[in-house]
C-alpha cells in the first residue's frame, strides 16, 4: 500500500499579476491612470507607448497610450485576492489558455476592496493578466541553452482552474 505522491516539479505557483489600463490617448489621463494603478497595487506603474501610428485614432508611434504595473511574490498573491473579491470570486472558464495564464477585467476600479473614490481620478477600468508557473519554467528565459517547456510539464487549462479553486476559493462559471 504505497501512496503515490505528486512530484515537487509539478507544483503550480503564482508567478506574476499584471495590471493594465489601455487609455488610447496621451496627456493628463496618463498621469491620472498612473496615480490610480499606484494606489491599487502599492507599486510604481509605468506608461506604455503606442507601437505604431493609427491616423484614424489620432495616435502616433511612441506616444504613451496606456499604463501598466507588474507585481510578483507575496504582494501578487495578496493583490490577486483583492481583485478576485471585486469579481465576487468568479472567473469565466473561457478566460484560461493552455499555458497557465488567465485574464479578466474590472469595469470600475473602485470595486476593488481598499480603493476609495477620488474625484480627481474618476472611475477607470482595468485588465488583469495572471501567469502561473511550475519549477523548471526558467529554461524559457535564460540566456544560455534556451529550451521550450515540455508538453507534459506545461500547465493545462483544467490544472490552472483547479489551482485557483483550491488556493483562492474561486468559482469557475
Amino acid at each position: 500500500m504505497s501512496q503515490i505522491t505528486e512530484s515537487p516539479m509539478k507544483k503550480i505557483s503564482l508567478e506574476k499579476v499584471v495590471l493594465n489600463m489601455g487609455l488610447g490617448k496621451s496627456g493628463d489621463i496618463i498621469l491620472v491612470a498612473k496615480k490610480a494603478l499606484d494606489h491599487i497595487s502599492g507599486k510604481k506603474s509605468c506608461a506604455r507607448d503606442a507601437k505604431e501610428t493609427q491616423r484614424e485614432w489620432g495616435v502616433r508611434q511612441g506616444e504613451p497610450i496606456g499604463v501598466a504595473v507588474t507585481i510578483r511574490g507575496k504582494d501578487a498573491r495578496d493583490l490577486l485576492k483583492r481583485l478576485l473579491d471585486a469579481k465576487a470570486n468568479q472567473i469565466n472558464g473561457k478566460s484560461f489558455d493552455n499555458f497557465g495564464n488567465f485574464s479578466f477585467g474590472i469595469k470600475e476600479h473602485i470595486d476593488i476592496p481598499g480603493v476609495k473614490y477620488d474625484p480627481q481620478v474618476g472611475i477607470l477600468g482595468l485588465g488583469i493578466s495572471v501567469t502561473l508557473t511550475r519549477p523548471g519554467y526558467g529554461i524559457r528565459k535564460r540566456s544560455k541553452h534556451k529550451a521550450s517547456v515540455g508538453k507534459s510539464h506545461t500547465i493545462k487549462s483544467q490544472e490552472a482552474k483547479d489551482y485557483l479553486v483550491k488556493e483562492f476559493g474561486v468559482t469557475i462559471v
